[in-house]
């Protein structure tokens, strides 16, 4: 596998430019999953590029960017259709994660997180389904801003898993996240500080991880969910993912029969295979979750949790290693997903210099109340 690959498939020579406003003067970088009119919509896999012609139109969510004055340079690297969580691509290469680059940057918002933390872009503009704006957010030491399920505008975007995905950006500073909230969501009264930190998540964390992350003398609370409730979290989502997965892509693959590397393969091959009774159980599942999630959270309560079980895996990871980590990590990750809740990750350092991240949950549309607490929870921990 390639390890050197560049965060950007392309750069736009002119730069995209549209109106000023309050975004003037700030780079974006747009992943490959994005509409550009012009341009084939790659999606990190080499037989959708060749099957498919270039945009008519921009996605809605960049032609906004460009009229509040933002400048989009390029787009960036992906994990092959977005369907996967560390950044690897067999097909394209890995972009090296600027902070550990024998570490991986995760995905599957590879290439737009490592453009944001190298320095090239202010903006990185992603998409999160089981934590691809999240997970390479902690990895690369950035701040990731998964929005409230259906707040921004996913027209013009290649679509994964539709109840799951959402189109979400990157930063490298607390300001400039809350700027785009700013532009995009409502404001709402500010959220409890009384956070909870469940237990049963934190518990999912490695030891060093957790020291880092956990407020000086703050010790984790009582369980989030009860133990079958919590060991549902995963099947549950990889199985209503995968459904929706394969009504997406089901006849695309049959076509074109695409060459899909490790894990890629495997997923898509999982995901075609799911009989209607196993959809009908996670779908009910989930519907669980998301009520005890719904009640738990309130109005103004917000979760506390590391967005990782740890640092970034290294690029050289063993394969049952890994599963174990993936495992633990969509699990955690997974809670915002199946409530279609917003949840900042808030960059944090274990030693020696290992970013990880530390996340806010909140209620439906409290992403800017949200993001103003991990502005000053980051900036109380500096």
């Amino acid at each position: 596998m390639n390890f050197s690959a560049a965060p950007f498939v392309s750069l736009f020579k002119p730069p995209l430019t549209g109106g000023t406003g309050p975004l003037s003067g700030l780079r974006v970088a747009v992943k490959d999953n994005f509409d550009i009119a012009g341009h084939v919509t790659g999606c990190g896999n080499p037989e959708w590029a060749q099957s498919h012609p270039k945009a008519t139109s921009t996605a809605l969510l960049v032609t906004r960017l460009l009229d509040l004055g933002a400048e989009a340079v390029g787009k960036t690297q992906m994990d092959e259709l977005a369907y996967s969580l560390m950044g690897q691509n067999a097909r394209y290469g890995t972009p090296v994660n600027p902070v550990t680059p024998d570490r991986m940057p995760g995905g599957s918002s590879s290439g737009s997180a490592v453009a944001v933390a190298s320095g090239a872009v202010e903006i990185g503009l992603g998409t999160d389904t089981g934590g691809s704006v999240r997970l390479p957010a902690a990895f690369c030491g950035t701040f990731g801003w998964r929005p409230t399920h259906g707040l921004l505008p996913a027209d013009g975007l290649v679509p994964l898993a539709q109840s799951y995905d959402v189109p979400g950006f990157m930063t490298r500073d607390a300001q400039t996240l809350a700027l785009l909230a700013e532009q995009f969501a409502s404001d709402t009264p500010l959220l409890d500080k009384d956070v909870l930190y469940p237990g049963d998540l934190w518990r999912l964390a490695d030891t060093e991880t957790t020291s880092a992350l956990l407020p000086r003398g703050h010790a984790p609370g009582p369980d989030l969910i009860t133990d079958a409730m919590r060991d549902l979290l995963l099947p549950t989502f990889r199985i209503c993912q995968g459904a929706e997965v394969a009504d997406n892509f089901r006849d695309w693959i049959a076509e074109t029969q695409p060459d899909f590397g490790p894990g890629i393969l495997q997923r898509f091959e999982g995901a075609l295979a799911l009989s209607n009774d196993e959809i009908a159980l996670a779908r009910q599942n989930r519907a669980q979750i998301r009520a005890h999630l719904t009640n738990v959270i309130s109005d103004k309560k917000v979760i506390a949790l590391p967005t990782a079980p740890g640092p970034a895996p290294f690029l050289t990871v063993d394969g049952a290693t890994m599963e174990t980590y993936r495992n633990r990590a969509l699990t955690l990750l997974s809670l915002a997903g199946h409530a279609g809740l917003p949840q900042v990750s808030i960059p944090m350092w274990q030693e020696p210099g290992l970013p990880v991240g530390l996340s806010l949950i909140g209620p439906p549309n409290s992403d800017r109340a949200l993001i103003k607490m991990a502005s000053q929870l980051h900036a109380d921990r500096r």
